[in-house]
């Protein structure tokens, strides 16, 4: 300890060990949220894209399908935001 340390008084350290608490929990949700936000493709061995960092598994689709997909982007975002209460979120 320093000699800064040694001149706080239990209660403050108390206060500090609690403020230290809570900042590296707050640290450590950051960074597990953005680990979960990373994500990365690759091509599966039956040539599909493959999503990584999404969930648990993978979204695994051929090219045909993500083309089909992609361009109701808009529509996908505007059924989510109509059906906020219907729909869980992780």
């Amino acid at each position: 300890m320093t000699s800064d340390t040694t001149k706080l008084s239990g209660e403050a350290l108390l206060a500090e060990l609690d403020r230290l608490r809570a900042q590296n929990a707050k640290l450590q949700e950051e960074a597990t949220a953005s680990a979960a936000r990373a994500l990365s493709f690759k091509v599966s061995e039956k040539g599909a894209l493959s999503v990584y960092g999404l969930g648990r598994l993978p979204v695994t689709l051929y090219a045909e399908q993500w083309e089909r997909l992609l361009p109701k982007a808009d529509e996908i975002l505007r059924f989510i935001a109509n059906n906020p209460n219907r729909l869980s979120r992780k």
